[in-house]
């Protein structure tokens, strides 16, 4: 609708760039609003409220019959919208016919789009914020799927250099082999590794980079195992930065690359890398004085290789101790030929419960691992939690929350909302009635059923939105709105059993619901139970 509205201004005042829509806070000011009268009332020197009354006059003579019940021009110089019953009613049949695809208008076939999250380095198990990240990333791939584009989801997994030598250390320390050093890993994780694989430690004693390579395998496997079958988050590929960067030469080919381009240069031993005329503040060391490659160059290598595989886009996340990394990543992009590069940066997560930290105590309160609190909660409720908060915002998880299972806890709301719509079509016996009794909705006048009505043809603004801004917690958001307004129907209105021109209209509007809800929930990746 929000689409519809904004065609109709564009189409008076022959431009897009000035107009917006929006849905008001509240509902005494419209179903919709715009703003376009500040804008022109600025170019042409005028009051807002002045230039709001005038454009009034277009919209009315201009718009589509039967479309708006009412446009208003406020003292400010808002435009309002009321739009008539019939023009949601004909919104809820587009719903019906496009089903899964509903909101969808391709605005992104034919782009390549690799996105890669989470990449935690195998030396350590998932933490919360890799959680966090991890699901965003997710999401945000079927944001782009949903809209055309061709993604790709990628875990960049760093195997080799100094933090695999320095896990592989961390083993012989806990062996009792060398002494140990304040850098090196000291989480329990390493300590049981070491108790299980003493052959390997013997096999690999005097070379720690092997060791580190080992005990890096296992641990990914593990990463790998809770990410695919706990977390229910799909990758596409997981890019090896020994085997898929370092062996396969891509680290020749960057550096012959930067050397062309005439943007190395040698000082203090080091090789360095201008990338500050790309923005960064300052040069990076790409080989260090005793000749080791940087994970920066390493980097840069692959993104080499992420253009040779013909992406044109690029969106990388990083946690929030990788905020000062965006900069040279995004200088990389650019210097390599990627068209567009885009870094999301998600904040700090805290767990509580009752208002208070709290620390889970399967690793000696070393870190609260992803894996344990998706065992507490569930995977439903784990991912719908950090989904509900932006990524630049700080979240506290509510533990207690989570694990309720009754209307307060957002997920378990939203689930039950779709569980009741589909029992709804279960016992109807009007359930498998077709678009031809599109006719009867014409029958949903009341405020309950309209309400609802409203609320699900919301769904293409809320996409584009959470794909222009980057924002995937709308959809949460959303999704909750959606499941408030069906509940509130449900709880007030009787489907199956009303006279049959009442019943026919009302299994239509279910249906509705039943397909925005089964599409959002979809998208988000959180499941749509049978029973509840």
């Amino acid at each position: 609708m929000q689409k519809k509205i904004q065609s109709i201004l564009i189409d008076i005042f022959e431009t897009s760039e000035l107009v917006s829509v929006t849905v008001p806070v509240s509902g005494l000011h419209g179903h919709y609003a715009t703003n376009v009268a500040f804008a022109f009332g600025k170019t042409q020197q005028r009051k807002p409220a002045e230039v709001a009354k005038e454009f009034v006059e277009k919209i009315l003579a201009t718009a589509p019959e039967g479309f708006f019940k009412k446009v208003e021009a406020t003292s400010q110089g808002f435009i309002n919208f009321w739009l008539t019953p019939s023009a949601f009613h004909e919104e809820l049949g587009i719903i019906l016919e496009e089903g899964a695809r509903y909101g969808s208008d391709d605005i992104l076939k034919g782009k390549k789009v690799q996105i890669e999250f989470i990449s935690a380095n195998p030396t350590g198990p998932l933490t919360l914020a890799n959680g966090r990240g991890g699901f965003f990333g997710d999401v945000f791939a079927n944001v782009l799927e949903y809209f055309g584009a061709e993604v790709e989801r990628e875990y960049y997994v760093n195997d080799t250099g100094n933090q695999i030598i320095t896990l592989g250390k961390s083993v012989l320390a806990v062996a009792g082999k060398i002494p140990v050093e304040e850098k090196f890993y000291k989480g329990s994780y390493v300590a049981e590794w070491a108790a299980e694989h003493a052959d390997v430690i013997v096999l690999h004693e005097n070379n720690p980079l092997q060791l580190g390579q080992a005990v890096a395998k296992d641990l990914f496997d593990k990463i790998r195992t809770v990410i695919e079958k706990k977390a229910n988050i799909r990758f596409d590929r997981w890019t090896s930065e020994y085997g898929d960067i370092h062996k396969k030469g891509f680290i020749e080919k960057i550096i012959k690359l930067l050397k062309a381009k005439g943007l190395l240069y040698d000082a203090e031993g080091a090789t360095w890398l201008k990338t500050t005329q790309f923005g960064d503040d300052k040069d990076r060391v790409v080989v260090t004085s005793d000749k080791f490659p940087t994970y920066f160059l390493a980097d840069a290598g692959h993104f080499l290789e992420t253009k040779e595989r013909g992406f044109d886009e690029k969106i990388f996340l990083f946690g929030p101790d990788h905020y000062g990394y965006v900069k040279r990543i995004s200088a990389v992009a650019e210097l390599v030929g990627i068209a567009k590069s885009e870094a999301i940066v998600t904040q700090a997560v805290r767990l509580v419960e009752e208002g208070k930290e709290v620390k889970m105590s399967k690793r000696k309160g070393e870190f609260i691992m992803l894996e344990e609190l998706i065992d507490e909660v569930g995977t439903d409720a784990t991912r719908f939690f950090f989904l509900q908060v932006s990524p630049e915002a700080h979240m506290d998880f509510d533990l207690g929350l989570a694990k309720e299972r009754s209307s307060k806890n957002p997920v378990y709301y939203a689930q039950y909302a779709y569980v009741r719509a589909r029992k709804i079509l279960e016992h109807s016996e009007n359930k498998d009635q077709g678009l031809e009794s599109k006719h009867a909705l014409s029958r949903l006048t009341g405020e309950n059923e309209l309400r609802l009505i409203r609320t699900l043809v919301r769904m293409p603004e809320v996409m584009h939105g959470s794909l222009e801004a980057r924002r995937v917690h709308r959809i949460t958001q959303y999704v909750v709105e959606v499941a408030s307004a069906f509940h509130r129907f449900y709880e007030a209105e009787r489907v199956v059993g009303e006279p049959k021109e009442i019943e026919d209209a009302r299994i239509l509007l279910v249906r509705g619901a039943a397909v925005i809800l089964e599409n959002t929930l979809t998208i988000l990746g959180v499941s749509r139970p049978e029973e509840m």
